[in-house]
């Protein structure tokens, strides 16, 4: 493989020799150039994303967990064109394949955040890249994440050291409705379309409680009260705008009377129509259960509760309703909102049956989610919880990737998905694990052993040590 990842520009620069063949790009550009039939359903910042080029791949003599129930002793794993080829104790690999040897290693599916602010609050961390809240109005639903994202965040490197292959990036939580979150393939790019997961639907960030309570005291909302008040307020104009709409094309798209747009109801009825994926920020029980019921007055149910510090007390509506909570191992009691946690969050909304997920919200976090799971894991089965390994791996795999909406593609090591695949050092819940070698559709992207394949962002530039780069 090619070894174009030292930093940012020289990726720009062999990008075509670097990458695979863009059989897409005509139809893309087609896409662009031509007018979408119904203007709601255009994407006018459509995915530039293109694999990277790769090798087929067989790594053999690790243990390969699968996060969907298998665990295979030194088992195979054959990557292919992107894909997951083949998985299981031995594997048929062709004559050129690059034979990576792992044993006394773990592999498992590339790890999914649910919940970062990579590239919108990029380091350093100064006002001048502050782009991830637009605190200007409690609804911001027409402003998208993606507009923030300055793909040259050194973090997106050490997120891929840390295993992360793809991550969602989300508007900040000081409003009620922080606007469109955008899901991110974790590769070395000039601009965040070239990141943009292909065919990833958007998430909708919305804020409970203390945040747009304390941002908005002065002006409204104030309470609680005010802030349900504000979301309903939002569903009704956006029911309203989506029936609109939905008469002109019913009624022949007759350009005289098309109504007129507007991005942030734009959002939101297509939330309401279930194009857009809920993701709540929100930390006591009482409050998401208020939400799930101001959800359903409106016909929609949230994607994921986010933070959810109380999420363990109403995890059986969480199981009932099929919503997911996208929580911290060990986080809680730094505001009001956050005092009344335990360690066990996590493995009790998966005992429950609710699909429970380890997430970041900060740069340092997202470098060591194995380790987070680890701790929840090992809090639960203190609490008497009978848990697996692969359950715990769920938590930053599969289930992450149900939340996003990408898990036909992504989150386990299955037949024909995307081959995101992490070589562990070791055991990947130990704390002295480390990712050696991170694949993201096929190509290795990251490895340990090797500077080469461990990409610096051109910002780094001049700051590093000749030799480290």
């Amino acid at each position: 493989m090619q070894r174009v990842l030292s930093t940012l520009l020289l990726a720009s620069v062999v990008g075509c020799a670097s990458r695979a063949a863009p059989a897409s790009a005509p139809a893309a550009a087609a896409s662009r150039a031509a007018p979408a039939a119904a203007p709601r359903a255009a994407d006018p910042f459509p995915s530039t994303y293109q694999p990277f080029a790769s090798r087929p791949t067989v790594i053999r003599g690790g243990t390969v967990m699968t996060a969907a129930g298998q665990v295979i002793p030194r088992g195979e794993l054959l990557l292919r064109d992107g894909k997951v080829a083949a998985v299981g104790e031995r594997v048929e690999a062709p004559a050129d394949a690059v034979v990576i040897d792992a044993s006394g290693k773990y592999v498992t599916p590339g790890v999914i955040d649910t919940h970062s602010h990579l590239g919108v609050y990029p380091s350093p961390g100064v006002d001048a890249h502050s782009d991830g809240n637009e605190a200007t109005n409690p609804n911001t639903a027409g402003v998208w994440a993606e507009h923030s994202v300055w793909p040259q965040d050194p973090g997106f490197a050490r997120a891929l050291a840390g295993g992360v292959t793809t991550l969602q990036v989300l508007p900040g939580s000081a409003n009620l409705f922080g606007g469109r979150s955008v899901t991110l393939r974790n590769v070395p790019a000039r601009t965040a379309q070239a990141m943009k997961f292909p065919g990833a639907p958007y998430g909708l960030k919305m804020a409970c409680g203390e945040n747009p309570k304390r941002v908005y005291r002065a002006r409204g909302p104030s309470t609680r009260m005010g802030n349900v008040a504000g979301y309903r307020d939002a569903f009704i104009k956006a029911s309203d705008y989506r029936r609109r709409w939905d008469e002109w094309e019913k009624n022949g798209r007759d350009a005289s009377k098309q109504p007129t747009r507007d991005l942030a109801l734009e959002t939101l009825a297509e939330t309401l129509r279930g194009n857009i994926l809920i993701h709540n920020h929100c930390y006591r029980a009482d409050e998401m259960a208020t939400q799930l019921d101001v959800f359903r007055e409106f016909g929609v149910r949230p994607r994921s509760f986010h933070h959810g510090v109380e999420a363990y007390k109403i995890a059986d509506l969480l199981a009932r309703d099929s919503v997911s909570a996208s929580l911290w191992a060990d986080w809680w009691g730094f505001k009001m909102e956050a005092l009344d946690g335990t360690l066990a969050n996590i493995p009790l909304v998966h005992a429950a049956g609710a699909r429970a997920i380890v997430h970041s919200d900060d740069p340092g976090g997202i470098q060591r989610l194995n380790q987070e799971a680890a701790k929840a894991l090992r809090a639960g089965r203190a609490a008497g919880l009978q848990l697996s390994d692969d359950d715990a791996l769920r938590w930053f795999t599969a289930n992450a990737a149900w939340a996003l909406g990408i898990d036909d593609q992504v989150g386990t090591l299955a037949l024909g998905k995307r081959a995101d695949v992490v070589v562990w050092s070791g055991h990947p819940f130990s704390v002295y694990t480390r990712a050696e070698k991170v694949f993201v559709d096929g190509a290795l992207l990251y490895d340990r052993t090797d500077p080469a394949l461990q990409p610096r962002e051109d910002f780094e530039i001049g700051i590093l040590p000749t030799e480290a780069r």
